[in-house]
């Protein structure tokens, strides 16, 4: 989905971070990180901890999770000739197919067989642009094969291996259907009991799918910003939600949305200009001079540079105002990325 560019070139979403202000670790309790509130109304920033979210939050709001669940998309493997392999699905396809990335000294061919497991082999079936087409030599489901033998697909930014630890907290409380090789990362701020003071308070709470993809850290390398090909990630967004946010806006209410992901399932469910149940892949592309239907307000983390994750927030709240809001939190020592802190754009 194209839009008209509002005179914004890929360097007007460029920022410099201290790289120890990257997170590699989660803070020890998920609602224990920081959150900066950003007003759509005023040039104030209010920094407060993630646990107080439930004050900026109404009885007359609705709030959207993404309730897809991560799976262990790292596969790591061998080559016949001996030569190690990094495999990392990017999607499930139909017949057993599974869509990767492939990191390896030297490019495999075509028809060449790799070894993930003793007695589990693979075989390379053709390229999608950047992407292999891989199939599984087994009569296991494929994602079956990614949970016995895989591992926590952690960002690049994080250079260190998956742990533990990071099974439970590279995932929310609410994930429930697993397809994402990428977790929906403002969700991981939320507890249990976090979400039922929230209910309790009046805050009325559903859930929309979008299984996030591995293009999601991939930056815009080209300045003009309609000549972008954004990645394509399945969504599903159901008739109840639909009609949960018409009659909470008929109400009065807000739609705040937990993620970026939740932004485009939404947004993409409205493109026809009316909102209505949506199945299937959206490569919508939100930047400056996007026209929100459906998004009031976002719980989102701190994004890469360049990211289109980044443009969709400078699209809600302002280029400028975000920019101002970056260097707020890096001057406070915010803590950015998938493990970090989070920001409540608001009214």
């Amino acid at each position: 989905m194209k839009q008209r560019s509002v005179q914004f070139t890929t360097d007007n979403f460029d920022y410099d971070l201290p790289k120890e202000l990257i997170a590699l670790k989660p803070a020890s309790d998920r609602h224990g990180s920081r959150l900066l509130i950003v007003s759509q109304s005023n040039d104030e920033f209010v920094d407060r901890y993630f646990a107080e979210i439930e004050n900026y939050l109404q009885p007359s709001d609705l709030l959207i999770l993404n309730d897809t669940k991560v799976f262990p998309a790292r596969l790591y493997a061998n080559k016949l000739s001996g030569g190690k392999l990094e495999i990392i699905a990017e999607r499930m396809l139909a017949d057993g197919l599974v869509k990767v990335q492939l990191k390896s000294n030297r490019t495999p061919k075509e028809g060449s067989i790799i070894c993930i497991h003793e007695g589990l082999d693979a075989q390379i079936c053709g390229r999608d642009e950047e992407f292999f087409i891989l199939k599984f030599l087994s009569d296991l489901p494929p994602l079956e094969i990614f949970q016995r033998y895989g591992h926590i697909p952690l960002p690049p930014y994080i250079e260190r291996e998956d742990d533990l630890s990071d099974i439970s907290r590279y995932q929310t409380v609410y994930a429930q259907k697993p397809g994402a090789v990428a977790a929906p990362t403002a969700g991981l701020h939320f507890t249990q009991g976090l979400l039922s003071k929230l209910k309790q308070r009046g805050v009325a709470v559903d859930t929309i799918t979008l299984h996030v993809g591995a293009g999601t850290y991939k930056p815009v390398k080209v300045e003009d910003l309609t000549q972008h090909q954004m990645h394509a990630e399945f969504a599903h967004v159901s008739e109840s939600v639909c009609e949960k946010i018409l009659h909470t806006k008929k109400q009065g209410g807000r739609v705040i949305v937990v993620g970026t992901t939740c932004v485009r399932a939404l947004e993409s469910a409205a493109l026809g200009g009316e909102l209505k149940t949506f199945t299937g892949d959206t490569d919508i592309f939100i930047y400056p001079g996007f026209e929100f239907k459906v998004v009031d307000g976002l719980i989102t983390n701190f994004h890469l540079p360049r990211s289109t994750l980044l443009m969709l927030i400078s699209a809600l709240a302002g280029s400028e105002k975000i920019q101002c809001a970056y260097q707020h939190a890096i001057n406070q020592r915010y803590r950015f990325y998938s493990y970090g802190d989070a920001m409540m754009i608001t009214d």
